[in-house]
């Protein structure tokens, strides 16, 4: 049976596996420093590949694709529903101007929303691990 607790971000479950341990390779960072960065996509398509390309940047450690929903919204003076696929992004102060960019570069829409909301809380070796994994390989 599936746990209904199982994150969506499963590759890194074997670092915060039941452990009596600290969690003590990754180094410590401000909660403030992590983000969570929404957006939505035209369908499922779009959302893989972008979140695929994130992560493989390293611009985000994790995207979590959601269920399919539906938003109202005003443009060009008209009342509009679209069907969309909302990405939770996890990344970090520092790669999010990059990760903005690059979000804004392959995103089909003309005006994709992307807003960054810091986080005020979090598990502090989750925090590091978001921090760890997006940090940049050394050259």
């Amino acid at each position: 049976m599936r746990s209904r607790h199982k994150s969506s971000c499963t590759h890194h479950q074997s670092v915060y596996a039941p452990n009596p341990e600290p969690v003590t390779r990754f180094r410590p960072i401000a909660m403030s420093d992590t983000l969570l960065v929404l957006t939505n996509l035209p369908d499922a398509a779009s959302a893989e590949r972008i979140a695929r390309l994130l992560v493989e940047q390293r611009l985000a450690a994790c995207v979590n694709i959601l269920a399919q929903c539906t938003s109202v919204y005003r443009w060009n003076a008209a009342i509009e529903t679209a069907a969309e696929v909302p990405l939770l992004i996890k990344t970090t102060r520092a790669r999010y101007a990059e990760l903005q960019a690059a979000l804004a570069e392959a995103h089909p829409y003309e005006l994709p929303e992307i807003v960054a909301v810091p986080l005020v809380a979090g598990l502090p070796a989750y925090l590091a691990w978001v921090a760890a994994e997006t940090t940049p390989p050394q050259a």
